[in-house]
């Protein structure tokens, strides 16, 4: 299981080019615009500017996503949360907006409509947390 990471970006929402983009980031590790750019058009149904290419590596930089670094006149950017990271901190915002509904009938009427899988999931979740807690306690 991937902890949650000290580092947060400020920002986790993200447009789909800005996912796309990061996806390719965290794929090819250190970018260029270039890099991105071909990458993107690689795709013969695509067209993409390559300014809006510079563009979203800013943003994402602004976000709080990538770090951007400089060497003679080239720009190169690197990821500065892992692709597993951003999973776990996009499932725990997710469960902290699920659970603010706060009233567990609400949350509980959901259980109907589950398939096993699911069942499965939370089953193994309940889990978890009776060994958190119980862990807590033994402190």
């Amino acid at each position: 299981m991937t902890p949650l990471p000290n580092y947060r970006p400020k920002q986790l929402s993200l447009g789909p080019l800005e996912s796309e983009i990061l996806h390719i980031v965290w794929e090819l590790g250190t970018v260029a615009v270039k890099d991105v750019h071909d990458r993107i058009l690689s795709d013969p149904e695509r067209e993409l500017a390559y300014t809006s290419v510079t563009t979203i590596l800013q943003r994402l930089t602004q976000k709080g996503w990538l770090t951007c670094d400089r060497k003679n006149r080239v720009y190169t950017w690197t990821a500065l949360v892992t692709k597993e990271h951003a999973q776990a901190l996009k499932a725990y915002e997710q469960l902290n907006q699920f659970l603010a509904v706060g009233n567990p009938d609400v949350v509980a009427a959901f259980a109907d409509s589950l398939d096993q899988s699911s069942v499965d999931q939370l089953e193994a979740i309940a889990q978890r947390l009776r060994a958190v807690r119980q862990a807590r306690e033994e402190q």
